[in-house]
């Protein structure tokens, strides 16, 4: 009998562990400073998928602009890495071929991209 009751609660268990795990989305906190370390308001950020859509500044998977602080948020994203463009007036990183790192599946991700 004492079985028979275990095994539904484990099982009810690992399935609200589970689906826990899927509440959150892949999100990104990218903050964009200047060559001396000062954030950048009003930055245009820009994601792609791959380095040639980035090169070519071609379909862009999302875009962004920074905050007063020189940080934009981007939600819903996939768990990968992606090419970022950031600039304001005349100063960016195009050409360097920026690229943040994996981000982690359901978790808030930081990244900081420096412009010149």
């Amino acid at each position: 009998m004492k079985k028979l009751l275990i095994l539904p609660l484990f099982l009810v268990l690992i399935t609200t562990i589970n689906s826990e795990a899927q509440i959150f989305n892949t999100s990104l906190t990218l903050t964009v400073r200047d060559e001396l370390g000062n954030t950048v308001e009003g930055a245009t950020v820009q994601l792609y998928n791959s380095e040639a859509d980035y090169l070519a500044e071609t379909n862009v998977f999302v875009e962004g602009v920074t905050d007063k602080k020189g940080v934009v948020k981007f939600k819903k994203l996939e768990g990968k890495s992606y090419y970022v463009l950031a600039r304001k007036g005349d100063i960016n990183n195009a050409g360097g071929g920026e690229q943040i790192g994996q981000l982690e599946e359901g978790k808030f991700n930081k990244a900081t991209v420096i412009i010149q």
